[in-house]
């Protein structure tokens, strides 16, 4: 339901932010990326890529609103929308606890809308989560030729902390570092976290890098989304880490 403040047509740059939006009140959508896959028909104008929209058919568009995220999308595009008189909401999600405060901002704040329920539920989701027995250290490539991984201060390297994985990037400077693979290899990681986006690893391509390593295979969505896949991703996440193999 929407508010008094509630603009009356939203384009979102980020695939989570758009997901998100949709579940409480898609009729305020009227543009969306490329990559915003959920929820699945959504009927929106697709205005390119998260990091080469086409100002041109956005502006088309007369947003009331634009959301985008601070490591998604490129200064210089959101600075060439606000210059053009259109109001942006950046994001920054880089920790659990900030993505429930960035919610609620881009969904009360900036959309008008009621905190939704699913918010409440994703929450419920990670407070209840029992106390890891153990911890095991993985190394988690987000990318390959050239391989890139997790590092320093990511919402899914926090998401991963809490179920008792810990990123063995996680003091590197980078966030999101390029190591050769001979180094992941022999980092002395326990396990090796492959996520299906942004690169789309598989039984097929990947593990085979790693022969020393059990491989787990895990929705990249449920990893690196901040929305209503929250509420599920624990349960997602903790089986396939669980069947890592």
């Amino acid at each position: 339901m929407t508010g008094p403040r509630s603009p009356r047509r939203v384009v979102s740059l980020v695939p989570s932010l758009t997901e998100a939006v949709a579940a409480c009140a898609p009729d305020l959508l009227v543009g969306a990326t490329d990559w915003c896959s959920h929820p699945a028909g959504l009927d929106v104008t697709r205005i390119g890529g998260t990091k080469n929209p086409d100002l041109g058919a956005l502006a088309a568009l007369a947003p009331g609103l634009v959301l985008a995220n601070e490591e998604e999308n490129r200064p210089q595009d959101l600075a060439a929308l606000r210059a053009a008189g259109t109001d942006v909401l950046v994001t920054e999600v880089r920790t659990l606890d900030q993505a429930w405060r960035e919610l609620t901002r881009v969904l009360v704040d900036g959309c008008g809308l009621s905190r939704p329920g699913w918010l409440a539920a994703a929450e419920a989701a990670w407070r209840e989560l029992p106390v890891p027995a153990t911890e095991r250290t993985a190394v988690v490539p987000v990318w390959r030729r050239p391989w890139m991984v997790l590092g320093r201060d990511t919402f899914a390297g926090d998401l991963l902390a809490r179920l008792g994985v810990r990123n063995g990037y996680a003091g590197h400077p980078d966030r999101y570092p390029r190591v050769p693979l001979e180094e992941l290899t022999t980092a002395g990681a326990d396990l090796v976290v492959l996520p299906d986006e942004p690169y789309r690893f598989t039984a097929e391509d990947g593990p085979e890098a790693f022969p020393a390593l059990p491989a787990a295979l895990v929705s990249g969505r449920h990893l690196t989304w901040y929305g209503p896949s929250l509420a599920q991703a624990p349960a997602v996440l903790a089986e396939a880490l669980a069947t890592a193999r």
